[in-house]
């Protein structure tokens, strides 16, 4: 199955980050790595995937944008990731490959792995790392785990809509984002029995699951990449070097020629 993919590519709000700002760059989706804009190497990877049919860009569409990305398509973005997403859904529909524009490690590898195992059997897939495997090879990085009662994890800055019904969890996950300040209203939300899962530490990947069917009526599944780097993105300056070095002691991830229109 073939499916378009979504990079997310907007700017936080408040004016440019740290990086942006270092590097001077007005989008962090154009900070240069090894000489290349870090989106490109995104690029690269997804048309390198045969399971990739068509590619679309949420962003600001700049002059310095557009020039990097030749005719791929900017679409608006929404508010939010989750708002953005559900706009994309709203043009293309399914199925729908998401990541992000600060994944330049991103592999054709993973998302043949992602995609076979996310097809069939789900209307939502989340890519993650486990911390053993994150911890095995990139090995001193500093990385935000998830820890529920069965695995601790990182997200891997790939998602799958697969199905329409995913179209339900991601107006949940706006929900959750458009509340995030206003614990009450998160919590309703979210729902009691999570909540209740969670102070008891009982909340596994399973059980969660089993809460978000019943709240969107989408099943959802957690796909393991086995590589550790896929965790990998680029959020502040340390990541950046460690991309760089990454690259450095693994010359095959530079397999990818320039992007061509």
């Amino acid at each position: 199955m073939s499916a378009r993919a979504l990079i997310l590519a907007g700017s936080r709000g408040g004016g440019r980050d740290v990086l942006e700002r270092a590097m001077q760059v007005d989008q962090k989706a154009l900070l240069p790595i090894r000489g290349r804009p870090m989106i490109d190497w995104v690029i690269s990877a997804l048309r390198a995937s045969p399971e990739i049919s068509a590619l679309a860009i949420s962003a600001t569409p700049t002059e310095a944008l557009r020039a990097c990305v030749g005719d791929i398509p900017i679409v608006e973005m929404g508010h939010g990731p989750s708002g953005s997403v559900g706009r994309a859904l709203e043009i293309y529909d399914t199925p729908l490959l998401i990541t992000t524009a600060d994944h330049p490690l991103l592999r054709p590898e993973w998302i043949r792995e992602f995609i076979a195992q996310a097809s069939g059997d789900c209307d939502f897939a989340i890519a993650i790392a486990t911390r053993a495997a994150i911890l095995r090879d990139v090995p001193g990085t500093k990385r935000t785990f998830i820890r529920l009662a069965d695995i601790q994890f990182s997200g891997c800055n790939m998602f799958y809509a697969a199905t329409p019904k995913a179209k339900a969890l991601v107006q949940f996950w706006q929900n959750i984002e458009r509340n995030r300040k206003k614990p009450w209203r998160l919590a309703l939300g979210i729902g009691w029995p999570v909540i209740w899962d969670i102070l008891r530490r009982r909340l596994t990947t399973e059980r969660l699951a089993t809460h978000i069917y019943r709240l969107t009526g989408a099943t959802i599944k957690f796909v393991s990449i086995n590589d550790g780097r896929a965790a990998v993105d680029v959020d502040k300056p340390s990541d950046l070097a460690l991309v760089e070095e990454i690259l450095t002691a693994a010359p095959h991830l530079l397999a990818f020629g320039a992007m061509t229109d």
